[in-house]
């Protein structure tokens, strides 16, 4: 089928609050639409053909690269928050390219070393207008992938670029302003904003358990944890410690999915919700868990932050990357003539000023570059 036929699908079979790809806003820089491809199709597929989508392979999501080729990344993280998007997309009647596009493109703005990174880069930047991974994945997308000749960046729709910036809330952050400010964007970017949620919930307790910084028995007393647990024993009794870990993981996904999907239904229905005019007008955010599910997944984000994210083992990790990022944008700033010529070309011949884009280079570093990079600047023996 041709796009045209494409677009006619979708009139027919999508909710009618759903985004459609034929109603679009548009690119900024005019191009014409792909004759078989729908505009968000286009738009994923420009994301996973961009060199900042593949540098995610190779950055951190809680794990840096090195301590094990099972953990999670940025990229798999990435893909395994898609896969949750489009099943909620799916089940909702929503825009299932839109909804995976914008959660394939959520962590391109990232830097290395995981959140510790991006604190310690915003800190540097502090002087000179601060860093945030949301902006900064705009960045990428409207400027800094080289792509196409006739425009910077890759000329991805209005709808696309609003959810990369708006699909958590608040939406009236300035970040947001050159959009639709105070007004919420599509539900498939809303939804990115709990696949993420999601995504990352579980594959931390999953990859938490395997490097043996989480302690099991002290995981089951958290609520939620400790149903999923219970009920893959009842079903799969007596299965190894491995499996009964993956078999609770999904367990724990589906009851999560599964209720967003419910309790987001409900609110539609109750909220009167008919058209994207009426998603955006509504100043809070329609898809979310249940009342029920929220106070005990925060339970377990709390029991997560306590017990990994600032377990020694990491915090000792995140403050050598820490002082990784602040050795490697010291030493550009004292002298830019230590950047590649190709970055250097840009402090010379655009108008943005030398701090900037040294923080566009870093950001793009993996944390093994980044590791590299310091090794050559700093120790004599490594050749620079």
């Amino acid at each position: 089928m041709r796009r045209t036929d494409l677009e006619a699908v979708e009139d027919r079979v999508l909710a009618p609050y759903a985004m459609r790809s034929g109603r679009s806003r548009g690119r900024e820089h005019a191009e014409p639409e792909h004759p078989l491809r729908l505009a968000f199709q286009r738009d994923r597929d420009r994301i996973v053909h961009s060199s900042a989508f593949r540098r995610l392979e190779y950055k951190t999501q809680v794990f840096v690269n090195h301590e094990g080729d099972y953990y999670r990344t940025r990229l798999t993280h990435s893909m395994e928050a898609a896969q949750i998007a489009r099943t909620l997309a799916r089940v909702l009647g929503l825009n299932e390219d839109l909804a995976e596009t914008v959660a394939l493109a959520h962590d391109l703005g990232h830097t290395p070393f995981g959140h510790a990174g991006e604190h310690e880069l915003d800190d540097l930047m502090k002087p000179h207008g601060g860093f945030e991974h949301n902006a900064q994945c705009l960045r990428i997308v409207e400027r800094l992938e080289h792509r196409y000749a006739a425009f910077p960046g890759l000329n991805l729709t209005f709808e696309v670029r609003e959810g990369i910036v708006t699909h958590s809330p608040p939406y009236d952050r300035p970040l947001a302003a050159r959009y639709e400010p105070g007004r919420a964007p599509c539900l498939e970017a809303q939804l990115v904003d709990y696949a993420d949620e999601i995504a990352y919930n579980a594959h931390d307790i999953d990859d938490g358990l395997r490097s043996r910084m989480l302690d099991p028995a002290a995981l089951e007393s958290v609520d939620l944890w400790r149903e999923s647990v219970t009920h893959t024993r009842r079903r799969l009794p007596g299965i190894d410690s491995g499996l009964e870990r993956y078999q609770a993981t999904r367990t724990l996904i589906d009851h999560l999915v599964t209720d967003l999907l419910e309790h987001t239904g409900r609110r539609l229905a109750e909220l009167g919700i008919e058209t994207v005019d009426d998603v955006r007008a509504h100043a809070q955010p329609l898809a979310t868990p249940s009342p029920e599910v929220a106070p005990r997944l925060a339970a377990l984000k709390r029991f997560l932050m306590e017990n990994l994210y600032t377990h020694h083992r990491v915090v000792r990790m995140m403050r050598k990357a820490q002082r990784v990022m602040r050795d490697l944008f010291q030493a550009y700033m004292e002298d830019p003539r230590q950047l590649p010529a190709h970055i250097l070309e840009r402090c010379q011949r655009e108008s943005e000023p030398v701090p900037r884009v040294i923080a566009d280079y870093i950001a793009g570093m993996t944390d093994r570059f980044a590791v590299e990079e310091h090794g050559k600047l700093f120790d004599p023996p490594v050749r620079a």
